[in-house]
């Protein structure tokens, strides 16, 4: 599949003029897939990848597509990539780290939105990690949080996820030793939801 739809879908809304990480969000997006891709994430998870936060996550709320649009996004992306991108934007991160750490099934997260437990088979789990972690990996040196944030759980996921996560959470956390720092504060400029 092309990216051109997936890309013409997110510049009409808007995505090319808001900044995420001293980035544009839209740039971050495709560094998500192009990191994912690199990876060697098959195409649908890679799609995932590009509309992770389309919902809004749990910190990143500037912008959020309306759930009534979900139907719009499983058109597009088709049905287990925009459930893995709803899950990612809906899960509540502490119940995401707990079964990433336990590594037991059955895998449970709560669905922050619904405020009820969902439980994933071992391949969601993976696949949200990668979708979580390729995230993090994309915008870590420009993020506000700094460097420690969260270090443990990510770690966690590109172990699960296997040698090529594992290779780029080492690849980009060498930065750090180069003196790399994130920005001192959050973001200052909310963006509206669509």
């Amino acid at each position: 599949m092309s990216l051109k739809p997936l890309t013409d879908f997110l510049a009409g809304l808007g995505l090319e003029t808001l900044c995420h990480t001293d980035k544009p969000f839209f740039s971050h997006l495709l560094g998500v897939h192009r990191l994912m891709q690199e990876a060697g994430c098959d195409e649908e998870l890679c799609r995932a990848g590009i509309f992770h936060s389309i919902y809004g996550t749990e910190t990143t709320q500037g912008f959020k597509l309306g759930l009534g649009r979900r139907g719009d996004v499983r058109s597009l992306i088709g049905a287990r990539a925009e459930r893995l991108a709803y899950l990612n934007c809906a899960m509540d991160r502490s119940s995401f780290d707990r079964a990433v750490q336990a590594g037991l099934e059955p895998h449970v997260i709560t669905d922050r939105l619904i405020g009820e437990e969902v439980g994933l088979s071992r391949r969601d789990l993976d696949d949200l990690c990668a979708i979580h972690l390729f995230d993090w990996l994309e915008q870590v040196p420009r993020s506000w949080r700094g460097w420690d944030y969260r270090r443990d759980a990510y770690r966690r996921m590109a172990e699960r996820v296997g040698d090529a996560a594992r290779a780029a959470y080492d690849k980009v956390f060498a930065r750090e030793a180069w003196g790399l720092c994130p920005p001192s504060g959050p973001p200052s400029t909310p963006t509206p939801a669509l």
